[in-house]
């Protein structure tokens, strides 16, 4: 079988390889060995544990970077073993006997290193200082009422089934009901090499266009719903935190969950008075794990809101919030009277809602890191 008109799979291969080399430069491949070399020596100290927030540490960096290696390593061999199938193919096809297997295993070869390849080039768009973190993600209903909140936990589910997609693990760590449906807001953490990285592109306020299911006359109704991201910091260590500051309520706990539920105060409500922040957990077992994961999130709240506030010096742009309603949407989510989902920063849009909803996001995310990066 020849291959398809205009396609030259070796052609192909080698302007793969070219990327292959420039990413080899950007990404500091051979500084990154280097690197490895010198975490394996850090890692192997008999004293490394003595200090365990830094055993930590390296034992994180280490796997990231190794995990990086290998998979830079492994592409390049791919590359070599589909240079070899390329050959093989050309040489079928020159001996006037072309085999239809291997024809068909080099245009798959091809297409899936291209997928890879992709993949490798979009780790140099993660230059953010926290990229790498795991992400504290909440969503708040805006706009709509009924609507608005059902819309919420339909974010939830979505931004749930994107990092299942991912293999990511999420926590969902508190969620408020709404009046009759969804939620008037939920938070969780996503755990997950470039969780915040990805999900940073997410921010913003969610618009949605149906058919409502809340009004009896089945008309179009226009929800609102919002996701705010911070990285999630490790310890309450990287941020201080006056006790003094800090107001601790304790509540019982609402909805699934533990054997704890709605018996004892298990829940854990912190206000920063300083800066008015609030954070609520009712997710673990006990009051005391709920305070601490409660300290976890507020520091990385506490982080981002002076990573703002020096943003905003040093570029003299305002920090203000936008409202959660009509005008100020990144992204429209169309269900009725046609099937669209358009994001207003970049252009990219979909007609296929469900597999969005599903969690189908990369390509936004993709789309909208690129965007900020200038590339």
């Amino acid at each position: 079988m020849a291959q398809p008109e205009g396609r030259d799979p070796a052609a192909e291969i080698e302007a793969l390889a070219a990327r292959v080399s420039e990413a080899r430069e950007y990404l500091g491949i051979e500084p990154m060995r280097a690197r490895r070399a010198e975490l394996l020596d850090e890692a192997a100290a008999p004293s490394l544990w003595d200090d365990p927030e830094r055993a930590r540490s390296v034992t994180t960096t280490l796997g990231r970077v190794t995990d990086d290696l290998e998979r830079f390593d492994a592409l390049s061999s791919a590359l070599e073993d589909a240079r070899v199938l390329a050959e093989l193919v050309a040489e079928a096809e020159q001996g006037g006997a072309p085999d239809d297997g291997l024809a068909k295993e080099l245009a798959a070869t091809v297409d899936s290193l291209s997928t890879r390849v992709g993949q490798l080039e979009l780790e140099s768009l993660f230059s953010g200082e926290y990229d790498d973190r795991d992400a504290v993600c909440e969503v708040h209903a805006g706009a709509g009422g009924t609507d608005a909140q059902d819309w919420a936990e339909t974010l939830l589910r979505m931004y749930q089934r994107w990092a299942e997609r991912r293999g990511f693990a999420v926590e969902v760590e508190e969620a408020t009901p709404g009046q009759e449906a969804g939620l008037l807001s939920a938070t969780f953490i996503v755990h997950g090499r470039h969780a915040y990285g990805l999900l940073s592109t997410e921010r913003g306020v969610h618009r949605l266009v149906r058919m409502s299911p809340f009004d009896s006359q089945r008309r179009r109704q226009t929800s609102f719903a919002s996701l705010d991201v911070v990285p999630f910091l490790e310890g309450v260590s990287d941020v201080e935190i006056d006790e003094k500051d800090l107001r601790i309520d304790t509540y019982r706990s609402s909805g699934a969950g533990g054997q704890h539920v709605n018996k004892t105060d298990s829940a854990v409500r912190i206000t920063h008075l300083p800066t008015g922040i609030v954070v609520a957990v009712q997710n673990e077992r006990s009051q005391h794990q709920n305070k601490a994961k409660a300290l976890q999130i507020l520091a990385a709240k506490l982080a981002e809101l002076a990573r703002a506030e020096r943003q905003a010096e040093l570029e003299s742009l305002g920090g203000e919030r936008t409202e959660n309603a009509w005008g100020n949407q990144i992204r429209s989510y169309v269900l009725a009277p046609y099937q669209l989902v358009k994001d207003l920063r970049t252009g990219v849009e979909t007609g296929n809602v469900d597999a969005v909803l599903d969690g189908d996001l990369d390509a936004f995310m993709e789309a909208e890191l690129r965007r900020i990066r200038g590339t």
